[in-house]
C-alpha cells in the first residue's frame, strides 16, 4: 500500500512540474511582400509583461512561456500576429503590410500628421497606389489618382505637364501647384514660371505624394499655396540590404492623325475645283503626317541599393537612366538620375539628420512644330529630290536662281532632318534637415532645413547651310544658320523652426513656430542668330532677384482623439511688390470631429470611420513674369529701332509697363469634407465641397493709350469665384492570400466665374491662327474665365452651315462685334478617375482610365484651313476634308464661327498592366517580376481632331500627339 501512494505522490509531483513547466521558443520575422528579415519586431505573451524584439536579422528568443499561452506579433506599419504556444520549439512568422497603417503618416507642410488627425483636404498616394505604364515624367504616377487634380502631359518626350488642383485660382498669373520635394520648393524661379522639376526627378525614388488641395492646408505655404501643394517624399534607407534593379523597354506609334486628302484624292479635288492649278500636281504618293512621326523605342533603367552602414546609418543610392524617342522624328529626350539619401537617427533618436542630394544630367533634341506644314504640304509631290540644291530634299523654287519660294510650306521632313536643336541641362538639388529633440526639454524639437536647387542649361540650333528654312535663303544664299543660348538658375532656401507637443490629460497638442528664406537667381544668354549679318547683338540678361520669407506659426490640437482643430497664420513678404505691398497675412482654420469615435458609433459592426471636417483659409499669389513693375525699368531698342543723332546711329532705351500699386492676389477658400469607411475599410472614400474667391486678380489686362508706357500690363483687376464637389470611393472588394481586388473612382464637378473685373471691362484673349491679332476667348463679368467668344452659326434647310451668315444677336441688322456671344468654354466641368488592381496567386492586372465631361474644343486646326481660298496660294495646299461638309470659300471672319466649336467630352483608357511574379524559390529567394503593358490604349471621344486633351484653354492649333505605347519590363530585387 505504501508503495502505491509513494507511486501516485511521484505522479502527482511530476503532474504539477509538467504543468508549471515553462518553454522557450525562438524564430525569424520577416516581411511578406520581399521575405526580408524585420528587426524591432515586438512579441509579446499576451495579458503578460514577458516580451522580447528581434534583432537585426529578425531573430528572436522568448523564454518562461506556458502551453496554452497566445503570442503576439506587432510591428509598426505590418498587420499584428497571434499564435497560440503548444510546446513547438520554432515559430517563424511572415508579417503582412497593414495598408490603412501606412497611409496613416501623411507629409504636410513643416511636419507629418496622422490620417486621422487631418483636418483639412489631403489626398495621400503612396508607391503601392502609383500608376503604372511608362511614366518618365513623376507627375504621371498619381495622374487620375485624386479627386480635383488634373494632368494634362503633352506627347513630346520628357515634357512638363499642366497640373490643375480644383481648377487652378486666377486668371493670368500661375495657376500651377507648389512643388516640395523633401522640404526644398521648387516651383518658382526668378522670371517667374516654373521651371519643371517633375521632368528632371526619376519616378523610381518617390515614395509618395501628399496633395494639399483646400487653403487650410495649403495656408502654411502662404506665398506659393494658392493653387495647392504637392509634397514629395523620396525613398530613404533600409535596415536591412535591399538591392532593386528594373528595366522596361517601349515600342510607341501615332494613335490618329489630321484628316486630309491623299495624293489621289487630292489630285481628284484639284482637277474638278482648279483645273487650272493641276501643273502643280506631281506623280507622288506622300503622307507627309507620317512622314514627320516615327515609330519610337524608348528604354529606362534603374537600380537601387538600400541598407544601414555599421547597422546605424541607414543609406539609398540609386542610379537612373531614360532615353526617350518622340514621335517626331529626331525629338528624343535622355536623362540620367543619381540619388543619395543619409538618415541617420542618433542619440537614441533625439537627434534625426536628413541628407538629400540628387544630381541629374539631361540631354534633349527638339524638333520643330512641323504639323502645320505636314497638314498643308502637297501630297502628291516627293520627300526627296535628287536633282535639289536644298540637301536632296524637294522644295518648291522659282525665280532665275532657282531659290525656295518665299510664303509658303516648306518640306516639314527637311525642316526635322536640318535642324539640330539640342540642349544639355545639369541639375543638383537637395537638402540636409536637421531635427533635434531637447535632451533638457524634450516636448520641444528644434528643425532647421537647408536647400539647393540649381541648374545650368546649354544650349545649340544648328541650321544645315543647305537648309532651306536658313539665313538668307529666300535670296540664294545658302549658309544655314546657328544659335547659341543658356540659363543658369539657383533656388537656396533656409527654413528654421521649433515644435512643441505636449499632453494634459485627453488634451493633445502641437505648436510650431518658424521663419522661411528663399531666393532665386537667373542669369540667360541668347546669341541670336550668329551667321546673319544683321542679326542683334548677343544678349545676357540677369534678372533680378526674387527674395521670399515668411514667419509662420501653426497649432493642431485634439481631444481624446475624436475633437481635431487645427490653426496657422503666415506673414509673407515678397521682392516682386514695392514696399508698400510687399508683406501680407495669410491665416487659415480648421477642425474635425470623429464622429465614428462616439459612443453611439463606436460600436458599429458596418460604419467603421466617419469623420466631418470644416476649414477655412486664405493664400497669396505673387508668381507674374512681371516680376518688378513697381518700379521704373528701360529697355534698349533694337537694330530696328535707333535714332540717327547727326550721322551717328544710336540706340534709344524705351521705358517699360510700371504699376508701383500692384499687389497680392488673395485667394480665400472654404472646405467641408466627409470622409467614411464601411466593412471594416472594405469600403472608405470622402466627399468635399470647397469654394475659392480669388480676389484683387493680378491679370495681364488692357491699359488706357497714353495711361502707361505700354497698352497693357499686370494689374490688380478684379474677383474670380471656383466652386465644386469632390467625390472619392476605394472599394476592397477581395483580399485574402490567393486572390486581391480594388477598385477605386473618384469624380470632381468644378464651376467658375468671372464675379468682377474693374471697370466692368471685357478682356479679350486666347489668340487663334488664321489671321492677324484675332482671339476667341473671353473674360468677362458673370461668365468663365476663358470662355469662346464667336458668333452664332446660321445654317440652310438640310442642315448645312451658311458662309458668312451670322445670328444677329442684338437686333440691329448689323453683324459685327456686338453679335458676338459667349459659345462655351474649353475646361471640362466633370473629371473622373477610375482604377483596378487584380491580383490572382502570381499574376497582376490593373488598368486605369480618365474621363472629361463639359467642355468644348475649338478646332483651329480647321477654322483655318478648311478653306477653298487657302488651296491656293501660289503654290497648290492640302487642307481637311472637313472642307467638303462647309464648302466655305475665302469669308475672313469664318474662323470666329461657333460652327468649329466641338464637344471634348472623352473617355481615355491610359494604362493596362499585366505582371507575373515568379515564386522565391525559381530565383532562389529572390523576387522576379516580368510585366508588358499598353500606354494610351485607347480613346473615346466625338472630337475630329488628333486629340481632345487640350492645354491651350481649349484651342486646338495642332499639337505633339499622344503616342499608343506597348511596354515590357523586368523588376528585380534581393
Amino acid at each position: 500500500m505504501r508503495s502505491i501512494l509513494k507511486g501516485l505522490s511521484f505522479l502527482f509531483l511530476f503532474a504539477s512540474f509538467t504543468s508549471f513547466a515553462q518553454n522557450t521558443v525562438s524564430g525569424t520575422i520577416t516581411e511578406a511582400s520581399t521575405n526580408q528579415p524585420i528587426p524591432g519586431v515586438n512579441i509579446l505573451v499576451q495579458n503578460t509583461t514577458n516580451g522580447v524584439t528581434t534583432d537585426f536579422d529578425g531573430n528572436y528568443t522568448l523564454t518562461g512561456i506556458n502551453n496554452g499561452d497566445v503570442i503576439e506579433f506587432s510591428f509598426v506599419g505590418f498587420k499584428t500576429q497571434t499564435i497560440p504556444f503548444t510546446g513547438q520549439p520554432n515559430i517563424d512568422v511572415s508579417l503582412a503590410e497593414d495598408a490603412a497603417e501606412l497611409e496613416a503618416v501623411v507629409v504636410v507642410g513643416y511636419g507629418t500628421t496622422t490620417k486621422k488627425d487631418l483636418t483639412g483636404s489631403v489626398e495621400l498616394v503612396s508607391e503601392d497606389d502609383f500608376n503604372k505604364g511608362n511614366n518618365v515624367t513623376a507627375e504621371n504616377l498619381l495622374n487620375g489618382r485624386v479627386a480635383g487634380v488634373s494632368i494634362n502631359t503633352s506627347g513630346a518626350p520628357g515634357s512638363g505637364s499642366e497640373i490643375r488642383i480644383r481648377g487652378g485660382a486666377s486668371l493670368n498669373a500661375s495657376n500651377s501647384p507648389l512643388i516640395v520635394i523633401d522640404g526644398l520648393p521648387v516651383q518658382s524661379n526668378a522670371t517667374g514660371g516654373s521651371r519643371s522639376i517633375l521632368s528632371s526627378i526619376n519616378p523610381d525614388d518617390i515614395e509618395s505624394f501628399s496633395v494639399l488641395k483646400d487653403a487650410s492646408a495649403a495656408a502654411i505655404y502662404g506665398n506659393r499655396g494658392a493653387n495647392g501643394v504637392i509634397i514629395i517624399t523620396t525613398k530613404k534607407g533600409k535596415s536591412k540590404l535591399q538591392v532593386n534593379v528594373d528595366t522596361q523597354v517601349s515600342v510607341g506609334s501615332l494613335a490618329r492623325k489630321i484628316d486630309v486628302f491623299s495624293a489621289e484624292d487630292f489630285s481628284g479635288f484639284i482637277n474638278e475645283n482648279f483645273p487650272e492649278r493641276t501643273d502643280f500636281l506631281g506623280t507622288a504618293n506622300t503622307d507627309w503626317q507620317d512622314e514627320i512621326y516615327r515609330t519610337t523605342f524608348s528604354t529606362q533603367h534603374n537600380a537601387s541599393v538600400s541598407g544601414s552602414l555599421f547597422d546605424v546609418l541607414p543609406v539609398r543610392l540609386s542610379a537612373g537612366y531614360a532615353d526617350q524617342e518622340g514621335l517626331r522624328k529626331t525629338s528624343e529626350f535622355e536623362r540620367t538620375t543619381t540619388s543619395l539619401a543619409i538618415n541617420p537617427r542618433l542619440f537614441d533618436n533625439h537627434l534625426k539628420l536628413d541628407f538629400n542630394a540628387n544630381l541629374n544630367f539631361e540631354k534633349n533634341r527638339f524638333a520643330p512644330g512641323v504639323e502645320g506644314q505636314a497638314i498643308q504640304y502637297n501630297p502628291t509631290q516627293p520627300v526627296y529630290d535628287a536633282s535639289s540644291k536644298y540637301g536632296g530634299f524637294y522644295e518648291y523654287t522659282g525665280g532665275e536662281d532657282g531659290s525656295v519660294l518665299g510664303n509658303i510650306p516648306l518640306n516639314p521632313v527637311a525642316q526635322l532632318l536640318q535642324t539640330r536643336d539640342y540642349s544639355n541641362v545639369r541639375r543638383y538639388y537637395g537638402n540636409f534637415k536637421l531635427d533635434y529633440k531637447l535632451h533638457f526639454l524634450p516636448k520641444v524639437r528644434a528643425v532647421v532645413n537647408l536647400g539647393l536647387d540649381q541648374s545650368n542649361s546649354r544650349g545649340t540650333v544648328l541650321i544645315d547651310p543647305n537648309s532651306a528654312t536658313g539665313v538668307n535663303a529666300q535670296q540664294g544664299e545658302l549658309i544655314g544658320g546657328r544659335r547659341d543660348y543658356s540659363s543658369e538658375v539657383s533656388n537656396k532656401l533656409f527654413d528654421g523652426y521649433f515644435v512643441y507637443n505636449d499632453s494634459f490629460g485627453d488634451f493633445n497638442s502641437e505648436i510650431t513656430t518658424g521663419y522661411s528664406y528663399q531666393k532665386f537667381e537667373q542669369e540667360d544668354y541668347n546669341s541670336f542668330q550668329i551667321l546673319d549679318p544683321n542679326a542683334l547683338e548677343p544678349d545676357t540678361t540677369t534678372f533680378p532677384d526674387i527674395v521670399l520669407l515668411a514667419y509662420f506659426a501653426r497649432g493642431n490640437f485634439n481631444y481624446k482623439n475624436k475633437y481635431f482643430l487645427s490653426a496657422s497664420v503666415r506673414r509673407d513678404g515678397t521682392s516682386r511688390f514695392g514696399p508698400e505691398e510687399r508683406f501680407s497675412y495669410f491665416p487659415a482654420v480648421s477642425g474635425a470631429w470623429q464622429i465614428s469615435d462616439e459612443n453611439f458609433l463606436k460600436e458599429s459592426k458596418t460604419l467603421s470611420n466617419l469623420k466631418l471636417r470644416v476649414g477655412y483659409g486664405i493664400t497669396g499669389q505673387q508668381d507674374i513674369t512681371e516680376a518688378f513693375a513697381y518700379f521704373s525699368r528701360y529697355r534698349l531698342g533694337t537694330n530696328n529701332s535707333q535714332y540717327a543723332f547727326g550721322n551717328q546711329p544710336l540706340f534709344l532705351a524705351q521705358p517699360l509697363y510700371r504699376n508701383q500699386g500692384i499687389k497680392w492676389e488673395e485667394i480665400t477658400e472654404y472646405n467641408l469634407g466627409l470622409d467614411y469607411g464601411f466593412l471594416d475599410g472594405k469600403i472608405s472614400g470622402s466627399l468635399d465641397f470647397f469654394r475659392k474667391e480669388s480676389d484683387d486678380l493680378l491679370s495681364q489686362a488692357p491699359i488706357p493709350d497714353g495711361a502707361n508706357f505700354s497698352n497693357q500690363g499686370f494689374q490688380n483687376i478684379g474677383k474670380f469665384i471656383t466652386q465644386g464637389v469632390e467625390f472619392a470611393v476605394n472599394l476592397n472588394l477581395i483580399e485574402n492570400d490567393d486572390f486581391s481586388w480594388n477598385l477605386n473612382y473618384n469624380a470632381t464637378y468644378i464651376d467658375r466665374e468671372i464675379d468682377r473685373l474693374a471697370f466692368g471691362q471685357d478682356i479679350l484673349t486666347g489668340g487663334i491662327s488664321g489671321g492677324t491679332g484675332i482671339t476667341a476667348l473671353l473674360q468677362r463679368e458673370g461668365e468663365d474665365a476663358f470662355s469662346y467668344f464667336l458668333y452664332k452659326q446660321l445654317y440652310d434647310n438640310t442642315g448645312k452651315p451658311v458662309e458668312g451668315a451670322y445670328a444677329d444677336l442684338n437686333n440691329d441688322n448689323l453683324i459685327n462685334n456686338e453679335d458676338k456671344y459667349v459659345a462655351g468654354n474649353g475646361r471640362p466641368d466633370l473629371t473622373m478617375g477610375f482604377l483596378t488592381d487584380l491580383r490572382y496567386k502570381n499574376v497582376d492586372f490593373s488598368f486605369n482610365m480618365r474621363a472629361a465631361f463639359g467642355n468644348e474644343i475649338y478646332n483651329n486646326v480647321n477654322s483655318s484651313r478648311a478653306q477653298y481660298g487657302n488651296v491656293f496660294r501660289t503654290v497648290v495646299n492640302n487642307v481637311p476634308t472637313q472642307i467638303l461638309e462647309t464648302n466655305f470659300q475665302t469669308t475672313p471672319d469664318v474662323i470666329l464661327s461657333d460652327y468649329y466649336l466641338e464637344d471634348g467630352s472623352f473617355l481615355r483608357m491610359d494604362n493596362i498592366t499585366l505582371g507575373y511574379t515568379f515564386n522565391k524559390d525559381f530565383i532562389d529567394g529572390n523576387d522576379l517580376r516580368i510585366w508588358t503593358g499598353i500606354q494610351n490604349a485607347f480613346l473615346i471621344t466625338d472630337y475630329s481632331g488628333i486629340d481632345p486633351e487640350i492645354s491651350n484653354n481649349g484651342i486646338d492649333n495642332t499639337i505633339y500627339p499622344r503616342p499608343r505605347t506597348f511596354l515590357f519590363g523586368i523588376n528585380y530585387g534581393f
